[in-house]
């Protein structure tokens, strides 16, 4: 749970730092990597795109405020800022926003009944704490609400 915290606070943080620059704070993540410990911050341009000047920007004015806030306590962590992407799996309430009305491709644990599938793709049409709902591409205006907890992965649909 001390992971949990760490991506608590730090989000806390660097939130307004984030939105001063005029871009959204996605995410958070603390995750052992082959290098070590991650420390990752993820980014959106609500009005565009978020390139490597704007990720550096965003990284420098964040350095002090972290180092005063040492959130890991001591302990030695890379501190990385991204873009969201195009293919970051969809977990948060922005994203859930940002994609509403887009197509979305949703993998699951264990076939969905009646459906015998594990992955479906759809547009998503609503969301809560329990429930997706997509209108599915298996029949038109089919509406199809899955369960949260047997949902492995969302992820948009990038069409070139």
């Amino acid at each position: 749970m001390a992971n949990k915290r760490i991506v608590d606070v730090v989000f806390e943080c660097a939130k307004p730092i984030v939105n001063g620059f005029g871009f959204e704070l996605v995410d958070v993540e603390y995750v052992k990597k082959p290098n070590g410990m991650n420390l990752t911050i993820y980014v959106d341009n609500p009005n565009g795109v978020v390139n490597l000047e704007d990720c550096e920007k965003i990284s420098h004015a964040l350095d002090e405020p972290l180092d005063i806030l040492d959130p890991t306590k001591g302990e030695f962590y890379y501190f990385n800022v991204s873009s969201m992407g195009l293919d970051r799996p969809i977990t948060t309430e922005y994203q859930f926003n940002k994609y509403k009305g887009s197509e979305i491709e949703i993998k699951m644990y264990e076939p969905l009944k009646p459906y015998n599938k594990k992955q479906l793709i759809g547009k998503l049409v609503s969301w809560d704490e329990n429930s997706v709902t997509i209108e599915s591409n298996l029949e038109k205006d089919l509406l199809i609400s899955i369960p949260k907890k047997a949902i492995a992965q969302i992820v948009p649909v990038i069409k070139f």
